[in-house]
C-alpha cells in the first residue's frame, strides 16, 4: 500500500454565486457538447483497443493516445460538472480537450510503463467491486453504464441512469431555486461520488495501474494522499 497523492486528480470548484433558473436550461444549453461528445466517446473506444495492445505488446500507453483519452474524459466532467453531474458552476464549458482555467479539473499521471499480465483483467475482474458501488452513484446509465459496459466509455454526459449522484443534485437545485443557495454538504458529497466514478473510469480505461481506494474523498479538492495499491511498489 502507498501512501501518497493518487494519480488521478477529479476535482470541481462550487461557484460562490449560482443562478436560481439556469440548470432548467442547462441541459439545452449542452447540446452542442453532448453531440461532439458522442463522437469523442466512439473515437475513445477506438484508442482504448489499440491502447489495449500497445500496452500488451510493449508495456507501455502512447503518450499521444493517453493524452486524447484524458481529454476526452476531462471534456466530459466539464459538461457533467455543469449540468447534472453536479451543477457547481454556470460558467458554460469550453470546447477543448486540453487543461483550461474552468472549475471542474481532471488530471492523470502519465504512467512510463503498465502491467502487461494487468491489462487483460484489471478493466473487467479486478474492477468489479467498483462497477457495484458506482452502479449506486450513478445508476444504470451515464458513468455507470458505460463502464459496467467494459469500454470504461462515459456516454455523452450526464448522469442519466437515475442514481444517487442525479438524486442528490436535483435536489440541490431544487433548493437553490427556493433560497438561492446550492448546499453545500450535498455539493461535497456528489463531487465525492464523482470523484469516485472517474478514478474507476481512469483505471478500467488502462491509464493507470493504481487501483483505486474504496473511500469516498468528498469536497473540492483531492486529498495530499491516500493509501492505495500500487503494483510497482
Amino acid at each position: 500500500m502507498s501512501a501518497v497523492p493518487y494519480p488521478v486528480r477529479v476535482e470541481g470548484r462550487l461557484d460562490p454565486q449560482l443562478s436560481r433558473w439556469l440548470w432548467l436550461v442547462k441541459w439545452i444549453l449542452a447540446i452542442p457538447h453532448f453531440i461532439v461528445l458522442l463522437f469523442l466517446w466512439l473515437a475513445f473506444l477506438v484508442v482504448s483497443v489499440i491502447a489495449f495492445f500497445a500496452i500488451l505488446f510493449t508495456a507501455r500507453y502512447p503518450r499521444g493516445l493517453f493524452d486524447f483519452n484524458v481529454g476526452v474524459v476531462r471534456w466530459s466532467w466539464r459538461v457533467g460538472f455543469y449540468t447534472f453531474d453536479a451543477n457547481g458552476t454556470d460558467r458554460y464549458p469550453p470546447f477543448s480537450l486540453q487543461p483550461t482555467d474552468y472549475p471542474a479539473s481532471y488530471e492523470v499521471e502519465y504512467p512510463e510503463t503498465l502491467s502487461r499480465g494487468l491489462v487483460l483483467v484489471k478493466w473487467w475482474l479486478l474492477a468489479l467491486p467498483h462497477y457495484a458501488v458506482i452502479g449506486v452513484f450513478a445508476g444504470g446509465g451515464g458513468w455507470g453504464f458505460a463502464v459496467k459496459a467494459g469500454s470504461s466509455a462515459r456516454d455523452w454526459g450526464g448522469s442519466s441512469g437515475g442514481g444517487l449522484i442525479l438524486l442528490l443534485v436535483v435536489f440541490g437545485v431544487v433548493t437553490l431555486l427556493f433560497t438561492g443557495r446550492y448546499p453545500r454538504g450535498i455539493f461535497d458529497f456528489v463531487v465525492g461520488m464523482n470523484r469516485w466514478v472517474l478514478r474507476v473510469v481512469a483505471y478500467a480505461a488502462l491509464m493507470t495501474d493504481s487501483y483505486p481506494p474504496f473511500r469516498l474523498d468528498q469536497g473540492e479538492t483531492e486529498p495530499d494522499s491516500i493509501s492505495f495499491t500500487n503494483p510497482s511498489r
